[in-house]
């Protein structure tokens, strides 16, 4: 990675993230990176791991992949500290960023620690439930972390459920700075005429991990008596083997398939006969928000956190008891026979479509990175006008 001064004529603003290879919150900072870019910023997207990014960037936006953690043994893991917080240091001293902004846990950490050093101000942003990240930390990891985020601008959180874990926790409790903003809604490309698949189904979609509860989904499935429904689920993972174990086991090799990513999503949100989200935990699902917008009938369970502050039970969408499949069952199967109820909570759904716009959420976004910014170069410009003594 080479790191040289470069001559931008707009103020440079860095958005880092452990990772750019797919899921929700890769989804937004790339978002935010491309907006800001486009609106008098010089974006610089950081992604502490070196993988391929999962969606679009931008022409004009900078990437920087600091390291290629392949192996994990001491030495190595040693050596790719020292690369990450060298090379973190040298993109803030070289290209000078008037603000920072990081997402997930491990990149707010990077970001504090190096922001700090630097004098740059920064935003951390925590994207899922705290008790499964800093809350669960050993006492000197938290004591980092809870430093950190004091001395950050601000730390987002896009759900009230986050905060709430946050402020309930003795040490996070004194946090005074925190925001909240929520996830837009994604803007797709008009859906396709053309069928995605050639029956009835109902949809998941999320990254193949045991915190999404697929297996979940896949057992109430076949327990709702569904049998003219399919079930797709989009994505990959590392839960993929263990699903494909399940699936053979219940018999359902021709009625749940597992189709891997897709870039056509608007396909298969426009044609699903509902779609679920039977997470275990959540920050403010993605993909929820993605279906209900196409006015997917949508059933969640009621994890944390997000689902309950985006469905109303009944008006908008269903919520489902958590660690209930008999529950998401029942409600799988209602839903499928009650072509009323999917019509009006459909309906309802579409809402979210101007709650959640992307106008209205990235505005939000560029107050706040705009009110840290502008402060930054404030005092730059009083730094710079002082008499020498």
């Amino acid at each position: 990675m080479k790191i040289q001064a470069a001559p931008f004529s707009k103020p440079v603003l860095f958005f880092i993230i452990p990772s750019l290879k797919g899921g929700g919150a890769e989804r937004v900072i790339i978002s935010l990176a491309n907006y800001f870019n486009k609106n008098n910023f010089q974006s610089v997207l950081i992604s502490l791991n070196n993988d391929l990014p999962a969606y679009e960037i931008e022409d004009g936006v900078k990437v920087f992949y600091l390291t290629d953690r392949q192996k994990s043994r001491l030495a190595y893991r040693m050596y790719h500290i020292a690369e990450t917080f060298y090379k973190l240091i040298k993109l803030l001293r070289t290209l000078k960023p008037v603000c920072v902004l990081s997402f997930i846990t491990s990149a707010n950490i990077w970001a504090g620690i190096t922001c700090w050093l630097t004098r740059v101000p920064y935003i951390v942003s925590e994207r899922t439930s705290p008790d499964r990240s800093v809350i669960s930390f050993n006492y000197l990891h938290k004591q980092l972390a809870l430093s950190l985020y004091k001395r950050a601008a601000s730390v987002v959180v896009s759900a009230k459920g986050v905060e709430d874990c946050l402020l309930k926790d003795k040490d996070f409790k004194a946090l005074n700075n925190i925001e909240r903003i929520t996830n837009a809604v994604t803007i797709f490309q008009s859906p396709s005429d053309e069928k995605v698949h050639n029956r009835r189904f109902i949809l998941g979609v999320g990254r193949l991990a045991y915190v999404k509860g697929f297996d979940i989904l896949i057992e109430a499935y076949a327990k709702s008596g569904l049998t003219d429904v399919d079930l797709i689920i989009i994505g990959d993972g590392e839960e993929r083997a263990n699903l494909v174990c399940q699936i053979f086991n219940l018999g359902l090799r021709e009625r749940v398939l597992l189709p891997g990513s897709r870039n056509n999503l608007q396909d298969y949100y426009s044609q699903a006969e509902m779609f679920v989200l039977p997470s275990r935990n959540e920050g403010y699902p993605n993909a929820l928000v993605e279906a209900m917008s196409f006015g997917c009938p949508s059933i969640a369970v009621d994890c944390n956190f997000g689902p309950s502050e985006i469905i109303v039970n009944g008006e908008n969408g269903m919520l489902v008891k958590r660690a209930s499949i008999s529950g998401l069952a029942d409600a799988m199967h209602r839903l499928a026979g009650d072509e009323t109820l999917k019509t009006n909570l459909g309906n309802q759904a579409r809402i979210i479509s101007q709650t959640n716009h992307p106008d209205k959420i990235l505005g939000e976004w560029e107050t706040l990175m705009k009110k840290h910014a502008a402060a930054t170069e404030t005092a730059a410009q009083l730094t710079n006008s002082q008499p020498a003594l």
